[in-house]
């Protein structure tokens, strides 16, 4: 209303002054362009003028707001399009969810151009792929996903790799996590992939390397990683003695150099790990070295006791045999009640060819537990020794202990 009111006083007030302008001098305009001439009063040829401003300004205002209609017109387009491809990302991530492989990725490939996010949609696009079984449509889309986002190097790669241990195609997801952690050397994840990949390709070496890493930077919880140390050098351990073993044979004086440097090189935890122990004594034995795996087990017996040690040292022939004996039966004063230390007593009486004693520690062993061994030990030395009866009843024990026969009445011969 105030703008209607203004408007009506300013074209009073220009009506005024024109008319007052009229009264006091008509003036004279004359415009000659070519063959044509135009002649008006100065007051005409004015109000002429302002109505082509006038006319100028006003179709200038009417083609901005043209333009502002279209580019109005061009956002409401661009946002429909973009509410029609989150609905078709969200159809294409609930298939995928579903299991139906080709809906799910027909619907994010074709949505992820006009997406907020297209690497999401490309890298769901490519489990699709994937699970349809459709390895190369994986790596196109895989590319798509990396040109349609920068700096999307590492997620891309890290899916790669995923889709490649899947689909058990190690040697690729190996060269993928290599480059990954060229460029990421301490992610976590990476880490983890490959530690797995390791283990699937049985890589022990390369699986011990990287367990420090993994350690360090708390990739996997301490019981995983002792077991893991423990599984990589125990393979590490068998492969040394399979190679020295390949020496022997085409050098019978060949050294035991691999399996000993190896075994200087375990962790300090581990050379003390019982279970690490026994495997490198039995590996040496197995080798012909039993006098290094009998210097061993001595060493660790004196300080650490263990019934599975005292078990395998019973079964070596030391380089002393008598001094062997001796130092066994000194162990005996500190655990009289022990039946692997009896047992291993009656192997070593029996190396040293003491028959009655080798009985006897066999017997003081069954009389604290019954055990297979040596019920077998005491059954073979009482044959040897022309007790055929005694050694053929220790052998039906044996069989009825191993065999769990319940305790049943049986006719009288």
């Amino acid at each position: 209303m105030i703008r209607l009111l203004l408007i009506v006083l300013v074209a009073l007030l220009v009506g005024t002054l024109l008319a007052l302008g009229v009264q006091y001098d008509l003036g004279y305009i004359r415009i000659s362009l070519g063959h044509y001439l135009v002649e008006t009063n100065f007051w005409v040829g004015l109000v002429a003028l302002m109505a082509l401003v006038a006319a100028i300004v006003i179709g200038l205002r009417l083609i901005g707001r043209l333009r502002q209609g279209g580019g109005l017109v061009a956002g409401w387009l661009a946002r429909s399009n973009e509410r029609r491809a989150r609905r078709r990302t969200t159809q294409g991530l609930l298939a995928l969810a579903e299991g139906n492989w080709p809906r799910a990725r027909k619907l994010l490939t074709a949505s992820a151009p006009q997406t907020d996010t297209p690497l999401i949609n490309y890298l769901a696009a490519a489990q699709a792929a994937f699970e349809a079984g459709d390895h190369g449509a994986v790596d196109d889309l895989l590319r798509q996903a990396f040109e349609s986002t920068p700096g999307s190097d590492l997620a891309v790669g890290i899916t790669q790799a995923q889709l490649q241990l899947a689909g058990n195609r190690l040697e690729q997801a190996l060269a993928t996590l290599v480059r990954l952690r060229k460029q990421s050397p301490h992610h976590p994840f990476v880490l983890k992939l490959l530690k797995n990949t390791y283990l699937r390709l049985e890589d022990w070496r390369e699986l011990a390397r990287l367990l420090p890493e993994l350690k360090k930077r708390d990739v996997i919880p301490d019981s995983e990683l002792h077991d893991l140390e423990r599984q990589a050098w125990h393979n590490l351990l068998e492969q040394a003695a399979e190679d020295c073993e390949r020496r022997r044979k085409a050098d019978p004086d060949a050294t035991l150099e691999p399996i000993t440097r190896l075994w200087d090189e375990l962790p300090g935890f581990l050379r003390r790990d019982e279970h690490t122990i026994r495997d490198y004594a039995r590996l040496l034995a197995r080798l012909g070295d039993e006098q290094q795996a009998e210097t061993l087990l001595r060493k660790v017996l004196r300080n650490h006791w263990s019934d599975e040690l005292i078990n395998l040292y019973g079964r070596l022939s030391g380089q002393k045999l008598d001094e062997q004996l001796l130092l066994a039966e000194q162990w005996l004063k500190d655990r009289p009640n022990n039946p692997e230390l009896l047992l291993a007593l009656g192997r070593l009486s029996l190396r040293n060819e003491l028959w009655g004693k080798a009985r006897e520690y066999f017997e003081a062993s069954l009389r604290l537990r019954r055990s297979r061994e040596a019920l077998a030990e005491l059954s073979r030395l009482n044959a040897h020794m022309g007790e055929q009866a005694a050694s053929m009843e220790l052998l039906m024990q044996g069989l009825a202990q191993d065999n769990g026969l319940p305790d049943l009445p049986m006719p009288r011969a």
